[in-house]
């Protein structure tokens, strides 16, 4: 298929695919904390949606469905039209009852299942040197989808709740059909599998069930040993039942023999083969760790620049100008000339030259951090100018480093096995951005702004030292593709 279509018709996909992801991804995170606050919900049990949100997270375990039934443009609609459904349920209750948190859990779990198939699609439709651009455009439009989301949010203040979520669900449904009008999936023979889905869900059950006994256990443990400190044990034993699970399964499966895959077949255990066939690459430890690493410093920096933006004394329509529409803009732009860079100079040079203007981003943050007076204590030019630099800064740079990264994560993934296992690979990255962002508090409030900030940057370069692995595995990958 890949070969058929022109590149002009290429990234008109991509665009229209990763704006169809970005947009329940923003309702989840922008949109529904909103709603249940006016609603007169505890902060409490707004903090709560985070946990609801852990389908981004764990999304590897149905991933292996997605490969071996195929249809991935199937598999967007039905998941559009369930989410639209999901909405309309929401905007018919009240407050956060036990209903309407199951349907937020469905809702991402089924956002979740839609970024597998579109990953898939996309990582099957694209060639390597085409990896930069569409990286760039996907992480462009992924971000207005963010950004229409938001405007879903403002129409609530002019009209109503249910109207505003009548409107976002009609929005997913379209995208549902406008997705399934994409070009037909590359061809790819499936060998039958017993049981198939049965296997499934009995390792994600058993996963699952190793996390919950994992997260009891921390909880009283941490509860014990640091009684005061509720939010942090909280924390601390959601993300081990995430971590320790994951790393069990993986030393496990590495274990396990490889998976065989021909020319026009996937391998005979699909349920596994494709994370059985990552784990078994050389380099795949250091290269799984480059992948937590790479964005550490931006994930860690990002929590806190809007509550610095707040304690500086900015109102909320200059927060909401320049950090977040005039950020968005710069984003795009950034991961646009960040995928052309790619794109001529090679993914690994990509990396670590943009990956430097992702961390001297962050000194922008440490220097208004530095002069800008917190509490109110008045703003002037001088500031203003200052953290817009700042801000302008690291919104391109993110645009930057996202798109080499991104661009990085398709081109060493198997495209018969592509949407569990680059679902595996942003899975890691999303226990990055879990990880940072629940720290970033703790970070900012005992060290303060500046000396945090200062710190997001060195949180840049440990990722460096393992580029001799990522080299490699670029080189690996490269030789299979060759062969294949």
């Amino acid at each position: 298929m890949s070969e058929q279509k022109p590149l002009r018709s290429k990234m008109f996909w991509v665009g229209i695919l990763y704006f169809a992801q970005g947009f329940p991804f923003g309702i989840f995170y922008d949109v529904l904390p909103v709603y249940f606050r006016r609603m007169g919900v505890d902060l409490r049990e707004i903090g709560f949606l985070s946990l609801l949100g852990l389908a981004w997270t764990i999304k590897f375990l149905w991933a292996p469905a997605v490969d071996y039934y195929r249809h991935h443009r199937h598999w967007m609609l039905m998941a559009d039209l369930g989410m639209g459904a999901l909405l309309l349920l929401i905007a018919v209750q009240n407050g956060f009852s036990l209903p309407v948190q199951i349907a937020i859990a469905a809702f991402a779990l089924l956002s979740a299942t839609n970024d597998i198939a579109i990953d898939g699609y996309t990582v099957e439709l694209l060639e390597k040197n085409e990896l930069g651009l569409a990286n760039g455009l996907r992480n462009g439009m992924y971000r207005v989808g963010i950004l229409v989301a938001g405007l879903i949010l403002m129409t609530s203040g002019w009209l109503t709740w249910p109207v505003a979520y009548a409107l976002a669900a009609l929005m997913i449904v379209l995208l549902g059909f406008i997705c399934l009008a994409a070009p037909r999936e590359r061809e790819i023979t499936v060998a039958p599998q017993p049981f198939f889905l049965a296997r499934l869900v009995l390792a994600a059950v058993v996963l699952m069930g190793t996390g919950w006994l994992i997260h009891a256990s921390l909880s009283g443990a941490l509860a014990f040993l640091l009684p005061e400190r509720a939010s942090l044990t909280r924390g601390l034993a959601v993300l081990g039942s995430v971590f320790f699970p994951v790393l069990i399964a993986i030393l496990i499966l590495r274990r396990a023999p490889a998976a065989k895959t021909g020319d026009t077949e996937i391998a005979s255990a699909p349920l596994f083969g494709a994370l059985i066939e990552m784990l078994k690459r050389p380099h795949i430890v250091p290269v799984m760790i480059f992948v937590l690493t790479y964005k550490l410093g931006d994930v860690a920096l990002g929590p806190m620049i809007k509550p610095f933006w707040v304690d500086a004394g900015f109102t909320d329509v200059e927060i909401g100008a320049v950090s977040v529409n005039i950020g968005l803009g710069l984003s795009m732009l950034g991961g646009i000339a960040g995928g052309w860079f790619v794109d001529r100079v090679g993914v690994f040079r990509g990396l670590w030259i943009l990956g430097l203007f992702q961390a001297l981003a962050n000194l922008g943050y440490v220097w208004a951090a530095s002069v800008i007076p917190l509490a109110g204590a008045g703003i002037n030019t001088t500031h203003r100018l200052i953290i817009y630099f700042a801000s302008a800064n690291e919104s391109f740079a993110l645009g930057l480093g996202s798109a080499a990264f991104l661009a990085f994560l398709m081109s060493i993934v198997n495209k018969k096995f592509a949407a569990a296992e680059y679902a595996v690979l942003s899975s890691l990255f999303a226990l990055t951005r879990h990880l940072a962002g629940f720290a970033s508090g703790f970070g900012a409030q005992n060290l303060g702004y500046a000396p945090y900030f200062l710190l997001t940057f060195f949180l840049h370069f440990p990722a460096y030292l393992l580029l001799p692995w990522v080299k490699k595995m670029l080189g690996y990958t490269e030789q299979q593709q060759e062969k294949a």
